[in-house]
Order: C-alpha cells, then sequence, then structure tokens
C-alpha cells in the first residue's frame, strides 16, 4: 500500500469509513494531526505523556464516530479532533480532581457539539465489542483499562486494587496499554474490522 503524503478532509473521512485504505490513513492521523493536538492538551496541563496518551484515545473515538456515520463534518478534521482531545482531556481531570480549578478553564466556552462527541464516547466505551477488544490486550492492561473506563476509578484507586507501587507506574502502564491497543488496530485487519463493528 502506497503511503499518502495528503488527503482532503472528505479523502480522510472516506479512508477510515472503509477498509481498505485504513491503516494509511491511521498513519496519517498520526503525522498531520499529532502534535498540534498534543501541544493543545500540553496548553492546558497534561505533560508530554498526557497528551500523547490523549491523542491516542482521541484517534480510537473518531475511527469509532467516522464508521458510525455521526461525524457531521461542520468543523475541519483538526478542529475536530482537538475538540475530541478537549473532551477526552476535560474527563480525565475530573477523574483526577474530582472537582478543581482546571475544570472551570473547560467549562468556559464549551460548544454544544463537543457535549455531543463527550456522550459518544461515553457510549462507546460502554459497548460489549470495545469490552471484549481490551480482553485481547491481556490481563495486566485488561485491568487497568476497565477500572479507568468502566469502572471510573481514579488512578489512586487503581493503585488500592491493584500491585502497582504508586500513581505514576499505573499512568504509564494505561499509557504502553493504549499504544498496544493502537497497534492493534493498525496491524490486524480482522481488529480494525472489530473497531467498525464497535460503532455499527
Amino acid at each position: 500500500m502506497k503511503n499518502r503524503e495528503k488527503y482532503t478532509d472528505s479523502e480522510l473521512i472516506a479512508a477510515v469509513g472503509g477498509q481498505k485504505d485504513l491503516d494509511t490513513a491511521i498513519q496519517f492521523l498520526y503525522q498531520q494531526y499529532a502534535e498540534t493536538t498534543c501541544s493543545f492538551i500540553i496548553n492546558y496541563g497534561g505533560s508530554r505523556q498526557d497528551a500523547e496518551d490523549t491523542f491516542q484515545e482521541t484517534v480510537i473515538s473518531f475511527i469509532g464516530i467516522v464508521k458510525k456515520g455521526t461525524y457531521r463534518g461542520e468543523a475541519s478534521i483538526k478542529t475536530f479532533l482537538v475538540s475530541v482531545a478537549r473532551n477526552i482531556w476535560f474527563n480525565d481531570l475530573k477523574k483526577k480532581e474530582r472537582a478543581g480549578k482546571r475544570e472551570k478553564r473547560f467549562e468556559y466556552g464549551r460548544e454544544q457539539n463537543e457535549a455531543d462527541v463527550s456522550e459518544h464516547i461515553s457510549s462507546m466505551e460502554k459497548k460489549r465489542q470495545l469490552r471484549e477488544l481490551v480482553f485481547k490486550l491481556g490481563e495486566p492492561c485488561r485491568k487497568v483499562l476497565l477500572l479507568f473506563y468502566y469502572e471510573n476509578l481514579s488512578m489512586k484507586e487503581i493503585v488500592e486494587l491493584l500491585p502497582y507501587e504508586n500513581e505514576q507506574v499505573v499512568r504509564n502502564k494505561k499509557y504502553k496499554c493504549l499504544q498496544q491497543l493502537t497497534g492493534m488496530i493498525k496491524d490486524n485487519p480482522e481488529i480494525a474490522a472489530q473497531i467498525r463493528e464497535i460503532a455499527g
């Protein structure tokens, strides 16, 4: 498969929505939009690791939204990805801090379409197929991701339940598990098909 140097937004949506060029489209998303999205997260108090972690979650969510046919195209893909990442990061802060000053920075100016995206992400996380996909990662990743996403536990609460030394170790494990999940999507057509089914 030839690598594409450039996609228009409409071409990229078509590639993500199909199966043939999905891997190339994912690579393009990383090449073109990762740095912009990561910079946004860093500017709002996240570390580089936080930013990369959030972008991986953003790409997975974006694929599901496109395949479900709910991507409205009212903004550019770049703007939309930042919007999704902002919601994910806001929710992450909310879980970690429960209520804090940084929440208010995200509350201000939030648009209705961002609320719709957040609701869709929450719905996706509850899908049975996504749970089954997480199970393929192995027991350590399965426990961390399910406790974080399905049980809505904080890093501190996960440390109390699992044999990890501290919250940073849990965060590192979650990051590596998300990397593994992204790799599965890129390298395995069957897994990519499952992502399509999640949104279906």
